[in-house]
C-alpha cells in the first residue's frame, strides 16, 4: 500500500489518500517526535549502519536529474527515497511496516510533467526536502528561497544528527545492510557546502544541459503546472508540502547571488508580485545563468559536474566517467545506459529569448562543459 499513488499526487489523487496526506502534513511536529521514538526503537539497527559516500543528484530541474537518480538507484547497494515513503516521510520505517500488510504491486503511471516519464510505487523521489524546510524555515521566504551558507547551522543544531539518523533508516528500510544513500534534490545546488561539511565523503552530482533547451523545458513544465494547480488546488498543497516549489502556482525560485533584484531580464515583472514573468523564456534564462553562474563560483572538490546532452549522445563514455567519480563499478551504471535518451532542443527566435541573456548562458555553458567529467 502506498497512500501516494505517484501519478495521483497531483490531479488524480485519490480522497482517502488526501486525507491521509492532509493528516501527516498537519501534524509535522507529531512526526518529528515519533521520528525519535523510530530511531530510539530501532537503535541498535541504526549505530551498525555507516553512511558511506552518499549521492546527490542535483540541478535545476529538467536537466536528466530524474534518470541519473533511477539510473543510480537502481543498483545493488544503493537506497533512496521512494513513494511508499508518503506521506509520513520522518517516520519510514514505522509508515512501511504499518502498510506491509496492505501492501500494492508496483503499477507505473505517467508522470504529471507531460515529459513520457513513468513513476511506480517503487519509483525514487526527491522527499529530503520536507528535512530541510522544516530545520530550515527562514530560509523559505513566500517568493523565494535563500542559498545556504556552508558553515550555517540551524537553530538549536538538531539539524545534522536528524538528517544522518534519517538516512540511515532509508538504508535500513531498502537494504537492510550497510550501503549507499542516493538523492535527487534540485535545491541541494544551493547549498552543497553544507553537504560536503555534514558528508565528506559525498559526491554532489550537478547536471546541466543546453541552457536554452533546458529553458525552454523549463517554461513548458511551468506553464503545465499552472494549468494543474488551476484544476486541482491539492495538488498544489502536495508539491508545497514536499517542498518542490519549482513550477506553478508554488513556484518559488533560489535566489541565486541575490539575481532576482538584479535588474536581469524578464525579472521586473517578478520583483512587483506579478508571477505571469515566469511566463517568459527570459526569465528561465535568466535563472539558468544565475543557478549555474553560483555552482562555478561555489563548487567545492566534492561538486561533479555532468552533461546531460553527453550522457545521451554517448552514454557508455559519461557514465562510465560518472561511476569512476562516484566510486560505482563503471560496468553497473553503464548497464543503465538505455535510460538515457536525446531531448528535443529549442529555437531561440521561436522562444524569444534575448539574445544578451542567451549569449551569456553560451559562456555559462562552455564554462561548465570545460569543467565537466563528462
Amino acid at each position: 500500500m502506498s497512500a501516494a499513488s505517484p501519478a495521483r499526487h497531483q490531479h488524480r489523487y485519490p480522497r482517502t489518500a488526501r486525507l491521509l496526506h492532509r493528516l501527516a502534513f498537519t501534524a509535522v511536529a507529531a512526526q518529528k517526535s515519533l521520528a525519535d521514538l523510530e530511531a530510539r526503537l530501532h537503535a541498535v539497527r541504526l549505530a551498525a549502519l555507516d553512511i558511506d559516500r552518499p549521492v546527490f543528484v542535483s540541478s535545476l530541474p529538467r536537466a536528466g536529474t530524474t534518470v541519473m537518480l533511477e539510473a543510480i538507484s537502481a543498483l545493488k547497494g544503493f537506497a533512496s527515497h521512494t513513494y511508499r515513503d508518503m506521506p509520513f516521510l520522518l517516520v519510514p520505517m514505522l509508515w512501511n511496516a504499518l502498510c506491509a500488510p496492505l501492501r500494492r504491486p508496483d503499477v507505473q503511471f505517467a508522470r504529471a510533467h507531460g515529459d513520457g516519464m513513468t513513476i511506480g510505487y517503487d519509483s525514487p523521489e526527491a522527499f529530503e526536502e520536507a528535512l530541510w524546510r522544516m530545520f530550515w524555515p527562514e530560509h523559505y521566504k513566500a517568493d523565494r528561497i535563500i542559498p545556504w551558507s556552508p558553515d550555517e547551522r540551524d537553530a538549536g543544531g538538531a539539524f545534522e544528527p536528524f538528517i544522518k539518523t534519517h538516512i540511515k533508516k532509508i538504508l535500513a528500510l531498502r537494504i537492510g545492510a550497510p550501503g549507499r544513500y542516493v538523492s535527487k534534490n534540485n535545491v541541494n545546488i544551493a547549498r552543497s557546502g553544507q553537504l560536503a561539511r555534514l558528508f565528506p565523503g559525498a559526491v554532489v552530482l550537478v547536471m546541466f544541459r543546453d541552457p536554452l533547451a533546458q529553458a525552454a523545458s523549463l517554461l513548458r513544465t511551468h506553464l503545465t503546472f499552472e494549468r494543474i494547480h488551476a484544476e486541482e488546488p491539492f495538488s498544489r498543497r502536495y508539491m508545497a508540502d514536499i517542498g518542490h516549489f519549482d513550477f506553478g502556482a508554488n513556484l518559488r525560485p533560489v535566489d541565486f547571488d541575490g539575481w532576482l533584484a538584479g535588474g536581469m531580464d524578464g525579472m521586473d515583472g517578478w520583483l512587483a508580485g506579478e508571477p505571469g514573468s515566469a511566463r517568459s523564456a527570459d526569465f528561465w534564462l535568466g535563472y539558468w545563468c544565475a543557478a549555474f553562474e553560483h555552482v562555478l563560483a561555489s563548487a567545492g572538490p566534492n561538486v561533479a559536474l555532468a552533461s546531460y546532452d553527453a550522457c545521451c549522445a554517448c552514454p557508455a563514455a559519461a557514465l562510465g566517467r560518472i561511476a569512476e567519480c562516484a566510486g560505482i563499478a563503471p560496468d553497473a551504471l553503464i548497464a543503465q545506459a538505455k535510460r538515457f535518451r536525446p531531448a528535443p532542443g529549442a529555437n531561440a527566435v521561436n522562444l524569444g529569448a534575448s539574445p544578451a541573456l542567451l549569449a551569456r548562458a553560451r559562456g555559462v555553458h562552455a564554462e561548465l562543459r570545460n569543467r565537466a567529467i563528462t
